[in-house]
């Protein structure tokens, strides 16, 4: 039987900044301000596979397709921790795409791996259950 970790309260502080940090970037359309909260090669599991971004170049441009042409911001509604160390966290996290008019477009989860590498936190990878408007729009 593997004991449950203890919470490191550091690493845990640093991951939610790490996110808020990440949504109000993508909300201010920053992508220099939300590559800094990435680390690349960053990592997406989701319904349509593994995706991989060597690079910030297309990650933007990636999300804009994904949350479709009426998404105009993403809410944070929770993020939960599951395990922290002073390196690493794992959060459930909980989004809402919205409209312009706050009317929410999907809401999901995601678990997300925040990890502090060569000194700096960023997002390595992360689970999503995120629609894709890309693939619904193939479908």
């Amino acid at each position: 039987m593997v004991e449950p970790q203890q919470i490191n309260q550091s690493g845990a502080d640093a991951a939610r900044l790490v996110m808020e940090q990440h949504v109000a970037a993508l909300n201010a359309r920053d992508e220099q301000a939300l590559a800094d909260t990435l680390h690349f090669p960053h990592y997406r599991l989701s319904d349509n596979g593994l995706k991989v971004w060597e690079d910030s170049s297309t990650y933007f441009s990636d999300f804009y397709a994904r949350a479709g042409k009426d998404w105009h911001h993403t809410m944070l509604k929770q993020t939960s921790i599951v395990a922290a160390s002073a390196e690493k966290v794992h959060l459930d996290v909980w989004f809402d795409r919205c409209r312009e008019d706050d009317s929410v477009i999907s809401s999901f989860r995601s678990l997300w791996v925040i990890a502090k590498l060569d000194g700096r936190w960023a997002a390595q990878l992360r689970s999503s259950f995120a629609p894709d408007k890309t693939m619904m729009a193939q479908n």
